[in-house]
Order: C-alpha cells, then sequence, then structure tokens
C-alpha cells in the first residue's frame, strides 16, 4: 500500500525495517514483486527486545549515520498509521520548507471504551503535571536537521515524541484519524500501556517535579488557614500530611534537579551497541535518483527523504 500510495504522489522511497529482537526468521522472499516506488527494502536487526520507542530511537540512529535523508516519516507498520496518509504529512511538512517536525493528530481512535478512558484519564494527567497536551505520538516526519539535534536528546531513549517536546524542536500537527489493524492483536497490555505513559511524563521530570512542589506548598497554605478551625487532633493530622508532602515533594526536586549532571543515554553514541546486524531484501527495482525512505521498527514505521549522495 505505501508503495503504491508514494507512486501517486510521484514520489520515492526506501524502507528499513527494525527487527525489535524477533525470535521468528523473515521470510527469504518478503517482496513478492518489483515496487515501482520502493527502493532497497532493509531489515535492522536488534540484539535483544527493546520496546517499540527504543527501536525506533536505534532505527533513526541508523538512518543518520549511514543515510543522508532529506526528510524522515516514523510510523506504525500494522496498519493504524494509515499509507495513504504519508503523502498527506510529506505535503505539509513541505509546505513550510521542511523546517517543522510534522505529527499526525489523532481526530478518531478505534480501542475499546475502557482503553479511551484510561487513555482520557493519563492525557488529564500528564497535562496536570507537565503542562502538555497529548495529542500526537510516533507518526510523523521529521528533516535531516532535526534528526542530527535529536541524536544528542538523551530522552530519545524513553518517548520519541516527547523528546522532540522536551528538545523545543519547531513542530506542527496535522489532523488524520487512525487506521485499522492489519492483523492481529496489539500485545500492549495494562502493565505495558502504564509504563509507556510513565516513559513519557518521565522524559519532563524537571517539570513534574517542581509542578508537585507547587502544589504541596498551595497544599501546605491551605492547611495553615484550615487548621484554626478544626478539632485538635485533625489540625494535628493536617499538620503532619503537610510536613510530609513538602518533604516528599522537596527531596523529589532535588533529586530530580542532582540528576541532571549525569551523562545519560546518547543515541550517537550508545545505539550502535544494540545492532546485531541488517538484511537486504531482494528488490528488482533499480537505484533511485532521490530517494524517500522508511523505517519501521516492530509495528513502528519511519519514511523519510534521501538524496542522490548518500552515504
Amino acid at each position: 500500500m505505501l508503495n503504491h500510495h508514494l507512486s501517486v504522489s510521484n514520489r520515492k522511497a526506501r524502507v528499513l525495517l527494525v527487527d525489535d529482537g524477533s525470535t521468528t526468521e523473515a521470510p527469504t522472499a518478503l517482496l513478492q514483486e518489483p515496487l515501482a516506488a520502493i527502493g532497497p527494502v532493509e531489515i535492522l536487526h536488534l540484539r535483544r527486545n527493546l520496546g517499540h520507542q527504543r527501536a525506533i530511537a536505534i532505527g533513526l540512529y541508523h538512518v543518520h549515520e549511514f543515510l543522508s535523508p532529506g526528510a524522515v516519516v516514523v510510523m506504525d507498520a500494522d496498519g493504524e498509521d494509515r499509507p495513504s496518509d504519508v503523502p498527506a504529512l510529506l505535503d505539509e511538512f513541505e509546505k513550510y520548507g521542511g523546517r517543522d517536525i510534522v505529527f499526525a493528530a489523532r481526530t478518531k481512535r478505534l480501542e475499546s471504551a475502557v482503553f479511551r478512558i484510561f487513555y482520557n484519564l493519563y492525557r488529564i494527567t500528564h497535562r496536570a503535571l507537565t503542562g502538555i497536551q497529548v495529542r500526537v505520538g510516533n507518526f510523523s516526519v521529521l528533516s535531516t536537521q532535526a534528526l542530527t539535534r535529536l541524536m544528542v536528546v538523551s530522552e530519545l531513549w524513553n518517548h520519541f515524541a516527547a523528546a522532540v517536546f522536551k528538545a523545543r524542536l519547531p513542530h506542527r500537527t496535522l489532523p488524520l484519524p487512525r487506521g485499522h489493524r492489519l492483523a492481529g492483536e496489539s500485545h500492549m497490555n495494562f502493565v505495558s500501556l502504564l509504563v509507556h505513559g510513565l516513559s513519557a511524563i518521565s522524559v519532563f521530570s524537571e517539570t513534574v517535579s517542581a509542578r508537585l512542589l507547587a502544589a504541596s506548598a498551595i497544599f501546605a497554605l491551605a492547611g495553615l488557614i484550615v487548621m484554626p478551625v478544626v478539632p485538635a487532633f485533625a489540625a494535628g493530622l493536617l499538620l503532619v500530611l503537610v510536613l510530609q508532602a513538602i518533604t516528599f515533594a522537596a527531596l523529589f526536586c532535588f533529586l530530580i534537579v542532582s540528576g541532571r549532571s549525569a551523562m545519560g543515554f546518547l543515541p550517537t553514541r550508545d545505539a550502535r551497541y544494540f545492532i546485531l546486524g541488517k538484511t537486504t531484501c531482494s528488490n528488482a527495482v533499480s537505484p533511485l535518483d532521490a530517494l524517500r525512505t522508511a523505517v519501521t521498527s516492530g509495528t513502528q514505521q519511519t519514511t523519510y527523504t534521501e538524496s542522490a549522495s548518500s552515504r
């Protein structure tokens, strides 16, 4: 499908699939027929399963180190990020001169009612703790310049979209609906979703700690105001709660601030150690003069544009 939509929009691509530590061998004839709009299709094998966010980080590292893309589209490869939307993302990206990262903002979700309830609770929590509204996922397009900057953003190891926001890279959104899953069911359970959400919030740990400290101070002030008008035993309990809240918030804040001096994971330095190797799948298409490339991690996919002078 991606080949068809790229052909219709007069674009060409190459594809890098990130095998996130799978124990299943890739089919020897992955491509059944020549692809008119897609050049080399490669599989990047990781040494172990790292989860989709870290697989994306390693895929982006590989693109940065060994290719010279003009643009990179990160997308889900299971169909929920629709290939038909890739030209629209690229059009929006090119409309503003290829300077801003363009994220797909979901206008319609197809998950169960229970999932949507917990997702909305997560959005409220995320907004309260970080001040940033959750509207985007991984489906996006970014430039070479943005990719280069992300290679020294340690937060990329935890969460791709949150790292873009934390690094204050210029970005915009394009409203797009989520597609239907092509086959199978997601392996994301409640624990996986919870860890994924906490990973996004952890990127903004400094902001979270400052907001919690401010909230504790407000709670303490409110407690001091009501203390004279409540019974003595209630006033004593309230005083203990106020002191505990301020103490824990202050300790958390100091812990986060002190950790700023520690050297974290750097994609440009550390990602290479997780790569096992790379497999090139056969494709009868001749070498492309101007390449647009896609990177996929497990159920994640990235599309990027590459010049003819690629390394």
